[in-house]
């Protein structure tokens, strides 16, 4: 293997065989609570200015967040309740943590602070610690202003279920809350940008976090205008790494893809148009943006994933607009240009199974010129039913979206934290495709569990491929 993070990739795929091997019986008292808890810290109630219609200062920032990541809903069980989030999380083990840091400004004084998803609150540590975030990013241009976010994972909450296949979750966790993130920024009247080249170490000795349990993903500036800076940098590449067993592929792959010094990207290589054959079916998705009517907001709150679908047809044209909300943001009064780490690096298929109006098979997207091309030609339920470890949303969708990429090319430009960038990207997609779906009334649901090279079988892909994301797609089960 070329990468540290390929070989993760290889140790890590889900094989029948190996699911049949590993299966194990999940301790529940064992199970790591899905927020943070403090002996020590200020608290600051956000609740009582999310009520408030006014758009300044807390108010802003206390809808920034719920919107982001708050609670939007309680589910009893007999031994304590589940908390349902706005972005959603593998197996709701929601792994990722907010701070922020304020300069000290009009709407907090300096300082950190942790959001508290239960109470809806803030938690402050009065620390002069924004001349360290602004050397831990490189002197990012972005954090000149007076208040930043940074997103961590805490490793155990999606380990204890997913072992090491959890780092992809947990990227991919945190790709979604990022997708929230973008959108809530645009409706609260803040830009947004994310910088994901960072000092690792200095970063989370910053937050005062225990870097075997929890470390920082990415930061995101919060400001009034978008100053030019880089999003991604690039790390140094694991090649001669020792034999890692099992229970520590995670932890290594975690350290492997630390920057200590800013390295930029290695140029990118042009673009080729692998999947442009000259005879397949080529389907414009061109179509009128989908209309929100200001229904962003509600749709971001009652986001579900969905459980069941009842195995009936989409229509071709719900299919254009999931697409287009997706990939064609400039077309809508959010954020017109929003951050992504590196979209180049990422390729969409889409199987259709049931689309009223498009023939079976599966295509590639092309969101440059907005086409799907047909680049196999049968009904692959059965087979999407099997990739996807059985589960029936597989079966019974009426498309399914998969999100792949080239991971030596990805690596030859940002080393070993490629694989955290891409993982970012495709779960910030996915939580686009789904509000998108909401907003139709549409089922949705990501799945991260899945059988690696069979879907690159079906796909028609080379194993080097690798597979990130699934997104299913259907009608839901009232």
């Amino acid at each position: 293997m070329s990468s540290f993070c390929a070989y993760y990739h290889e140790q890590t795929k889900y094989t029948p065989e190996g699911i049949a091997r590993s299966a194990r019986q999940l301790e529940w008292d064992q199970q790591p609570r899905p927020y943070k808890e403090f002996t020590t810290g200020q608290k600051l109630d956000l609740k009582p200015y999310l009520a408030e219609p006014e758009s300044t200062g807390l108010h802003r920032l206390s809808r920034l967040l719920y919107l982001t990541y708050g609670v939007t809903a309680v589910v009893p069980y007999p031994n304590q309740p589940f908390y349902m989030r706005s972005a959603p999380s593998a197996g709701g083990l929601y792994p990722a943590e907010i701070y922020l840091v304020s300069r000290g400004g009009p709407a907090l004084p300096a300082g950190i602070y942790n959001y508290q998803v239960l109470s809806h609150s803030l938690l402050h540590w009065e620390q002069p610690v924004w001349s360290g975030l602004q050397q831990a990013c490189f002197d990012h241009p972005a954090l000149t202003g007076d208040l930043a976010l940074v997103v961590t994972a805490v490793f155990a909450r999606s380990a204890w279920r997913y072992a090491d296949r959890a780092y992809r979750r947990i990227c991919l966790d945190t790709g979604h809350l990022l997708g929230n993130l973008e959108l809530a920024a645009s409706l609260t009247g803040f830009t947004l940008q994310v910088c994901g080249g960072f000092q690792d170490e200095p970063l989370g000795h910053l937050l005062d976090l225990n870097p075997s349990e929890e470390a920082p993903l990415c930061v995101a500036a919060l400001g009034q205008m978008r100053i030019p800076g880089p999003t991604a940098l690039s790390s140094p590449v694991a090649q001669d790494f020792p034999t890692v067993g099992a229970g520590q592929l995670l932890a290594y792959l975690h350290r492997a893809s630390q920057i200590t010094v800013r390295t930029p990207p290695t140029p990118a290589a042009p673009r080729q148009d692998k999947y442009n054959f000259p005879f397949c079916l080529k389907v414009s998705t061109l179509t009128p943006p989908l209309v929100w009517q200001d229904r962003l907001a509600e749709t971001m709150t009652h986001r579900r994933s969905t459980r069941q679908y009842t195995g009936e047809d989409l229509t071709l044209t719900e299919l254009k607009q999931l697409l287009h909300f997706t990939y064609q943001p400039q077309d809508y009064p959010f954020d017109p240009d929003p951050d992504y780490f590196d979209l180049t690096l990422l390729e969409t298929f889409v199987a259709v199974m049931g689309v009223m109006g498009l023939e079976e098979g599966c295509y590639y997207y092309a969101p440059a010129v907005q086409e799907l091309r047909q680049v196999r030609f049968k009904n692959f339920r059965a087979e999407v039913h099997y990739l996807c470890l059985g589960q029936d949303l597989g079966r019974d969708a009426g498309a399914v979206v998969f999100h792949t990429a080239d991971l030596t090319a990805a690596v030859a430009r940002y080393g070993e934290r490629a694989y955290r960038y891409l993982h970012l990207d495709a779960g910030h997609l996915g939580q686009r495709l789904n509000l998108g779906a909401v907003r139709l009334g549409l089922g949705v649901s990501g799945i991260a569990g899945f059988f690696d090279d069979q879907v690159n079988e079906v796909l028609g892909i080379p194993r080097a491929e690798a597979v990130l994301y699934i997104t299913t797609l259907g009608r839901p089960v009232s």
